[in-house]
């Protein structure tokens, strides 16, 4: 079962809305073989033009689920950013189960990615680093980085590549299509 650490900005998390945000999000689980140590991280958010923002994030081992939706209605704005997360969820698995049929995979073995925080190094430095984060490196091909970097709604995505256990780097262009980084020791 997921945990839930569900923030309100401008708004007073009720009962009423906790237990709605819960009531959505436990239906993804039906997706998920155990999720008991993953956590829902929910943020709510209401503004001065009286439109509701969600913002929903749950890291799992294999994947992160990441999605936000803005309505006129805070528990519109729920229903929308779960449809969102549930067609993240299903695409994800087509294209996982389409990759292991093609390559014969019986299952993904994917190491669990654990972000943290670290003290920024030597202050003194002409360039001030505000914010490190640490996390393992995924074993993956290009097109299933490229989908988890969508999801993630960032530009740039690293990973571990499958094939050749190097470090890589896929990112969107400017002209909407994505590019390689391939890093090498030569």
């Amino acid at each position: 079962m997921l945990k839930y650490s569900i923030r309100g900005e401008n708004i007073e998390v009720t009962s009423a809305i906790r237990d709605y945000v819960q009531k959505k999000l436990n239906k993804l689980e039906k997706y998920f073989e155990d999720t008991s140590n993953s956590t829902a991280h929910v943020n709510l958010k209401v503004y001065s033009d009286k439109t509701a923002k969600v913002e929903v994030t749950i890291p799992l081992p294999y994947l992160v689920l990441r999605a936000e939706e803005t309505s006129p209605d805070m528990y519109a704005s729920v229903d929308l950013v779960t449809d969102k997360l549930e067609r993240q969820i299903r695409k994800y698995k087509t294209k996982i189960n389409r990759k292991s049929r093609e390559k014969g995979f019986k299952g993904l073995d994917v190491a669990e990615a654990a972000a943290g925080k670290s003290e920024a190094a030597n202050s003194d430095k002409k360039f001030d680093i505000v914010r490190t984060k640490r996390f393992l490196l995924k074993p993956m091909d290009s097109e299933e980085a490229v989908l988890q970097m969508d999801m993630l709604g960032h530009n740039f995505f690293i990973y571990e590549d499958a094939e050749t256990n190097g470090i890589n780097i896929v990112y969107r262009r400017k002209d909407g299509r994505y590019g390689l980084i391939e890093a090498s020791d030569e």
